[in-house]
């Protein structure tokens, strides 16, 4: 009979946990730090490899489950939202029930969430789907860098965050890989069962291979629950406004107008609660100041920028007609790339460089959006390697360096400041997708109509080419000019990625130089 592995390891002197809900650190025997690490590549993956499946076939499975685009649109709001917000409660819910509760807890509940919508499809279970889905994938996150700190020395132990934090994001790329004839086959039943196998991988992996155990202690308070009661709605609503906004139309919407006036009512009583308390689940004060407000608006705008793949190169190619099988040689290669960004911010990782990784990971989107952005109509795969693949090793160059830099400054004030910086960095990178793709796919739809009305003002009926195309139907001439007018609007994103990511990148080069400027000059003016 094979033993079971055993739940505790027997270290000589294991490192007790640096902050609340975090494990000890022990020296493992080299079989069970590689579980570990097959562990935390499944986990990684897995947390947003499922609604990276349902993102990027968003469109198919509006139809074949009879929902309309709006309806469709709503799942990944909901899974953002889940997600944004699901550390406020999961740092402390670690830290008094433990690890493998909380995640094992959480994962079996996504599993049961997929067995539903496979017995129950419908709206209904799907909104219930992702919202499991979101909760699980926050766990999964945190878990992953968990699971890391087992295999690395001291010395290397900076490179669990950098790997941990830059593993999820191969959710979404290798999620394009996926066939669609799977996928889809029987009402999309290749999809709900590929989350139940992810679910249930990752609890059977967690249950024979468990982590070391955590200090477990009382960490709710009372008002922690009116807090996070005010904050989750909050952040559902803005979800579901920054989501549906683009579709249903900002101007055209009522409800999305009071939905956004209701999120920033919820969070102000919260921040009014907050403000009072002398022991806050959320240190508003430091969350204030000058270093951790420029730190959230750079990781934030780096995310808007990171929407050009997402949504600009994509909805490109989808205008002209491609679907995700024939996109598997671009996203292979946006793969590729980003094992080689976690590669080169691993090697050139130190506290000096931070500022100056995020700053080369922002010029590789600006100089990706600038290749983009003379894009036309004929435009397909092959020509968007080189720019997709800059945007995808930005992504992993700047996504573990920001959360160092971030967790850096968290640890000098203390284990009561992580839900904070946790929530603050969660909030960052998911509303900041979000966003991301709201505001490009805002200017699109915007700039496509007037490239419209412009070049429709410039066809006169006395020109032979036109007067040709007339004879055709003016259906087939509309449909001409409304292709090469979204093409024109797409460009246009990419300019306004390729600005944006550029200011952000000399905003930090300024800054980094202008504080080592002064730190060398500060010695000369005490003497």
């Amino acid at each position: 009979m094979v033993d079971r592995i055993p739940d505790r390891p027997a270290p000589a002197a294991p490192e007790a946990p640096a902050f609340p809900g975090s494990p000890y650190i022990a020296t493992h025997a080299p079989g069970r730090r590689a579980a570990y690490a097959a562990i935390a590549v499944l986990a990684g993956i897995g947390a947003t490899f499922g609604n990276g499946m349902v993102n990027v076939n968003i469109a198919s499975l509006a139809g074949a489950q009879g929902l309309y685009t709006a309806e469709a649109s709503l799942l990944p709001a909901v899974y953002v939202g889940f997600n944004a917000c699901a550390n406020l409660v999961l740092v402390k819910a670690r830290a008094q029930f433990g690890i493998p509760q909380v995640t094992l807890t959480l994962l079996a509940a996504y599993a049961l969430a997929a067995l539903l919508h496979l017995c129950v499809p419908g709206l209904a279970a799907a909104i219930v789907m992702r919202a499991a889905c979101g909760l699980a994938a926050a766990a999964l996150t945190t878990t992953t860098i968990y699971h890391l700190l087992q295999v690395f020395s001291l010395k290397a132990r900076p490179l669990a965050l950098v790997v941990g934090v830059s593993l999820p994001q191969f959710g979404p790329p290798l999620a394009r890989l996926m066939s669609l004839d799977f996928l889809t086959g029987s009402q999309w039943q290749g999809l709900l069962l590929t989350e139940l196998c992810i679910a249930l991988v990752l609890l059977g992996a967690m249950t024979l291979v468990p982590l070391p155990p955590s200090e477990r202690s009382q960490a709710f308070e009372g008002l922690d629950l009116v807090t996070i009661s005010l904050l989750v709605p909050a952040g559902l609503l803005l979800s579901a406004v920054l989501g549906l906004g683009r579709i249903l139309w900002w101007t055209d919407t009522p409800w999305l107008g009071l939905a956004l006036i209701g999120a920033l009512v919820l969070a102000g009583a919260a921040w009014m609660i907050e403000r009072q308390r002398a022991r806050p689940l959320l240190q508003l004060r430091w969350m204030l100041t000058g270093d951790i407000v420029r730190f959230a608006m750079v990781a934030f705008l780096v995310r808007i920028a990171l929407a050009e793949q997402t949504y600009g190169a994509i909805g490109l190619l989808s205008a002209g007609g491609l679907n995700n099988d024939q996109l598997h040689g671009l996203f292979l290669a946006v793969t590729a790339a980003m094992f080689l960004g976690i590669i080169v911010a691993a090697l050139t990782l130190s506290e000096r460089n931070l500022p100056w990784q995020v700053a080369v990971a922002a010029l590789c989107i600006a100089l990706a959006a600038w290749l983009d952005s003379g894009s036309n109509s004929l435009t397909r795969p092959p020509q968007l390697m080189l720019s997709q693949s800059l945007v995808a090793f930005g992504t992993t160059l700047f996504v573990g360096p920001t959360l160092v830099f971030g967790f850096l400054r968290m640890s000098a004030r203390g284990g009561d400041h992580l839900v904070s910086f946790i929530v603050l960095f969660s909030v960052s990178q998911n509303i900041g997708g979000l966003a991301g793709s709201a505001l490009l796919g805002s200017v699109q739809t915007i700039m496509a109509k007037v490239h419209a009305q412009v070049m429709s003002e410039r066809l006169l009926a006395s020109d032979p080419q036109t007067a040709a195309r007339l004879a055709q139907g003016s259906s087939a001439l509309m449909q001409s000019l409304m292709t090469e007018a979204n093409t024109l609007a797409y460009n246009d994103v990419f300019r306004l990625v390729a600005l944006a990511a550029l200011a952000v990148a000399a905003y930090l080069a300024c800054e980094t130089w202008s504080r080592r400027r002064a730190a060398r000059q500060r010695p000369e003016y005490a003497a």
